[in-house]
């Protein structure tokens, strides 16, 4: 099984001042504000399954929600064949709680520090050791690791020309060259096809509260995790059963069927009635 951690930003317009558990990153979609969660997929079958979401904040480190998720890990009966993380993952702490828990990981490195700027810069594909210096109450320690250097010839793509170079930290049995990681690595680019499907499925809300605005987040990866089980719908018929394809549009669509007739929600106002004889001129 092969598991993905990933840092989901929901862009956030609101007053900030009264907004508790914000977490500001680069300009996307118009505000440096958003409201972060870290989730944990399991890819099998190459179909993604929500195993945690974690909110992330200046508060929550992205530190301390690897270590929850590696705890899940460990408390789970599942051979994990590698982790696949994000960038926001990569610094001292995170290597070295991946380090400490044996995990095979795969993670892209961000340009920090004279060193990798100047190895990101020149030559063909490599491997080179790298370490980074960690700090915790006074300690300090120093955490050495891999880096493969892809470089590829752009060829106008993006309108883009040269050689680009991508560095990844990895540590997998299964990495034999740089090549290798550029591409186990884009297996985890279909996460984005399940924040795709979560913005279909998630709810509409103007709440502050950050403890109800995570729980519509987890009620939509749920409903995705439960609609990757009854992706195909079967019908009987002589012979082999005849599978059809059911859309996660039908499938929303049917839940909220089903929740406006447990809460007798109603879809349609009566038209006004005339005025009574009380209130003629």
């Amino acid at each position: 099984m092969e598991v993905v951690s990933d840092l989901h930003l929901r862009p956030y317009y609101g007053d900030e001042a009264g907004t508790d558990g914000l977490y500001h990153s680069q300009a996307k979609r118009g505000t440096t504000a958003f409201h972060a969660y870290a989730t944990l997929y399991a890819r099998v079958k190459n179909k993604r399954y929500t195993l945690a979401v974690s909110p992330s904040s200046r508060r929550r480190t992205t530190s301390s929600v690897l270590a929850e998720f590696l705890g899940i890990l460990d408390g789970l009966d599942l051979e994990v064949k590698a982790v696949f993380l994000d960038r926001e993952f990569y610094h001292s702490k995170c290597l070295t709680l991946l380090q400490a828990h044996n995990h095979p990981y795969v993670m892209p490195i961000v340009r920090w520090g004279q060193t990798i700027k100047q190895e990101l810069s020149e030559g063909w594909s490599r491997v080179i050791q790298h370490n980074m210096t960690a700090k915790l109450d006074g300690h300090s320690w120093t955490v050495e690791f891999p880096v493969y250097i892809d470089c590829t010839y752009q060829n106008g793509r993006y309108d883009e020309h040269g050689v680009a170079r991508h560095g990844y930290a990895a540590d997998a049995p299964f990495i034999d060259s740089p090549r290798d990681t550029r591409y186990h690595y884009a297996k985890r680019f279909g996460i984005e096809a399940s924040y795709r499907l979560s913005e279909q499925s998630i709810a509409t809300t103007s709440t502050q509260n950050p403890v109800v605005r995570l729980l519509y987040v987890v009620v939509s990866l749920l409903l995705q995790n439960v609609y990757l089980h009854w992706e195909y719908v079967a019908t009987p018929r002589r012979g082999e059963r005849r599978l059809w394809k059911w859309s996660f549009k039908e499938f929303i669509n049917m839940i909220q069927r089903a929740a406006w007739t447990a809460l007798a929600t109603r879809q349609a106002v009566p038209a006004n009635r005339p005025p009574d004889d009380r209130f003629t001129r």
